[in-house]
């Protein structure tokens, strides 16, 4: 058996090998190759080309890349259609994958589409697409699959599978990599260039007078250190680390966090946090016109209400920064609420097995197609 997988970024990359164990532990003679970053490939995917070279931010920015994704979509065709796989897994990744899966799904190959595009926000024509092209729809939030239901496409929750990366995380129980003398404020920029070039610069000046607090920056797993130097060269006292968000969330009092994922992930640790953003002058007012939500930051999301500050375009400044940051430390107007809101959350999310559960339903869906 052979599947094509498909993830263009770093939260893509960890569920998308998750998955793979998955597989690989119920029917260890499966093929994987695809796109995606070194947490699959370690999980046994054969990596063809790496998210570091596909993360494209904002409507400029990927007009302005155009050549390079365009030169993408021919050479990922042409890498299917070489496999000959039984099925394409697209993991998120909308912008590309939704392209793939009409490309796949007139090739006559199987297309798994796993964590949903956010449709319901923004662009909710898409769901007709999804409809003709995808065969099956494996999605993480609660409300989406009764999103679905309302477009006449039964799709599959299978629960949120941050849930099991942070439960296997805390199994294994790493020793602490951080000094335990001051207590931590972390900061967690985001992982493509653009956002961390706007968004870090602000949220240093915001922490630069928190002394009896270590500040440590979360680094992106698709950077290297020499990224970074510019911005924190002139703050001795910030810290840098690669690959260890978890442990830092871990002993984290308070977070400093871009608006994606990791704002669940640091709900999930039960970190109070500030969700910050900003795009794009013409990006930003462009998705101010079309997104159709209240909130941008995933808790706020599944909660239906601001349980979490978000500080968007221009009320992501230093001065707001900080105020809302001494809110959500200890003693702060706003820690206690923030973490009742997560008790709230934790509940809606339910239990894990996001993971075991996809690879149950594609391999059942699978094998029957084969029988």
């Amino acid at each position: 058996m052979k599947l094509y997988f498909i993830a263009g970024e770093a939260s893509g990359d960890l569920h998308g090998s998750n998955l793979i164990k998955q597989l690989k532990q119920q029917q260890s003679d499966i093929q994987c190759r695809g796109w995606g970053g070194d947490l699959m490939q370690n999980a046994g995917m054969h990596l063809v080309k790496h998210i570091k070279e596909l993360a494209f931010m904002g409507f400029a920015e990927v007009v302005a890349n155009l050549p390079t994704i365009l030169s993408n979509f021919k050479q990922c065709k042409q890498d299917i259609l070489s496999f000959k796989p039984d099925a394409v897994v697209l993991i998120d990744y909308p912008g590309f994958n939704l392209r793939m899966a009409e490309f796949c799904k007139k090739n006559g190959i199987k297309v798994f589409y796993y964590i949903s595009p956010q449709i319901w926000a923004w662009k909710k024509n898409r769901v007709f697409k999804i409809k003709k092209y995808v065969d099956e729809m494996f999605v993480i939030l609660p409300f989406e699959k009764q999103f679905y239901a309302d477009y006449n496409f039964d799709v599959h929750y299978v629960g949120h599978p941050l849930l099991d990366a942070i439960s296997q995380f805390k199994e294994e129980k790493p020793n602490s990599l951080f000094s335990s003398e001051k207590p931590i404020i972390a900061l967690l920029p985001g992982s493509r260039s653009q956002e961390i070039s706007v968004m870090l610069p602000v949220m240093l000046n915001a922490t630069k007078e928190f002394s009896n607090y270590q500040i440590i920056i979360a680094g992106a797993p698709s950077k290297d250190e020499n990224f970074y130097k510019p911005f924190i060269q002139n703050y001795p006292n910030v810290s840098l680390v690669f690959n260890k968000t978890y442990e830092l969330l871990s002993q984290a009092t308070a977070a400093l966090v871009t608006s994606g994922t990791a704002t669940l992930e640091t709900a999930l640790f039960k970190v109070p946090q500030v969700v910050c953003y900003k795009g794009g002058l013409v990006s930003y007012h462009i998705a101010k016109r079309l997104i159709k939500v209240n909130y941008i930051s995933l808790v706020n999301l599944i909660l239906d209400k601001e349980a979490v500050k978000e500080l968007i375009q221009n009320d992501f400044n230093e001065k707001q920064l900080k105020q809302e940051l001494m809110a959500v430390l200890p003693n702060g107007s706003k820690r206690e609420s923030v973490l009742k809101n997560y008790e709230t959350l934790a509940q809606l999310l339910g239990e894990g097995g996001a993971s075991e559960n996809v690879a149950n339903l594609m391999l059942k869906t699978l094998k029957n197609a084969s029988a």
